[in-house]
């Protein structure tokens, strides 16, 4: 039986976890901890002053005059989450199983499938304002010659919310296509072979085999996709519509695009430039994120397929 390594000093552990530590508290714990104290002020960034206020900005959140704003953002925020998550999901396995198939040239479509991941979301978004122009842009142009229209993308509120979220799921898809690839290739051909031989047509072997082995895979795209959905588009959101545009009642306390990240940047650093309710916000969100990670782990850890007996 191989011994297990054993440290000759007990303080050598802890030395090698020190840069560890000082990244969590640096760059995670610190934030946190700042983001909650200054909850508890108003603050603004241009006058720089700062007013103890107490849980002031939490009740204004919830039930103050900028109640209606939040609670549309919120609303929207977990709308637009659903969308991108369930979606591009759905997508990038589907095109993850054709990318996987041994045809000529897979490596090609696999590379090209995988690109946009490479790509910033400033950059991504760009590509989707010149593509979207009402004027220039490649798709009204196809549009307009072959039906006569001209939709107006960025003006339209249901138009620039398909806009965004489908701008976002085409971001991270070659993100998702390369952990389902991986997975995909992990799956024995011996399995879907046998049920071929029993009769099993093609998506009957997927969903009864293929899919189920892909949980564990999914399991941990959900999550990351999520974090994604809330954090990382920020800049599509900017770059395209700046989180507009005003939609009609009961969608017109704020930019239908506006998400919780892209309104504590808006609060924090826009007109009101209010620090405390922004972090007040940004508190929100944490909690927010942490409740749906202990739902997922709780009720969904429990549909994960991890193989064996």
């Amino acid at each position: 039986m191989r011994a297990s390594p054993v440290f000759k000093s007990r303080a050598l552990p802890w030395l090698l976890l020190v840069p560890t530590l000082i990244i969590l508290l640096v760059f995670l714990y610190f934030p946190v901890i700042q983001s909650f104290v200054l909850s508890l002020y108003r603050s603004n960034l241009f006058l720089g002053t700062q007013r103890f206020i107490g849980l002031e900005n939490f009740k204004n959140i919830f039930t103050g005059v900028l109640a209606p704003g939040f609670r549309q953002v919120l609303l929207q925020t977990l709308l637009f989450s659903g969308v991108v998550v369930v979606l591009g999901l759905a997508f990038s396995l589907a095109l993850a199983t054709l990318a996987n198939q041994p045809v000529r040239g897979a490596r090609l479509y696999r590379l090209m499938l995988i690109w946009p991941f490479a790509l910033s979301p400033a950059v991504a978004g760009t590509i989707f304002l010149f593509m979207f122009n009402p004027e220039v842009g490649v798709v009204n142009q196809l549009l307009n010659s072959w039906f006569g229209i001209k939709p107006r993308w960025l003006e339209s509120p249901t138009l620039a919310f398909m806009l965004v979220s489908a701008a976002a799921i085409w971001k991270n898809l070659g993100y998702n296509i390369v952990f389902y690839l991986a997975a995909l290739q992990n799956v024995p051909a011996e399995l879907s072979e046998a049920a071929e031989i029993d009769g099993a047509t093609a998506w009957q072997r997927f969903f009864a085999i293929t899919f189920p082995m892909l949980s564990p895979m999914t399991f941990f795209l959900f999550f990351t996709n999520l974090v994604y959905a809330f954090f990382d588009t920020f800049g599509l959101i900017d770059i395209l519509t700046a989180g507009g545009p005003v939609g009609a009642p009961p969608f017109d306390n704020a930019g239908v695009t506006t998400t919780m990240i892209y309104k504590i940047y808006q609060d924090g650093f826009g007109g009101a430039a209010n620090l405390g309710f922004a972090a007040a916000e940004s508190v929100v969100l944490l909690v927010l994120v942490v409740i749906v990670a202990v739902l997922q782990f709780r009720f969904g850890g429990n549909r994960v397929y991890y193989g064996g007996g």
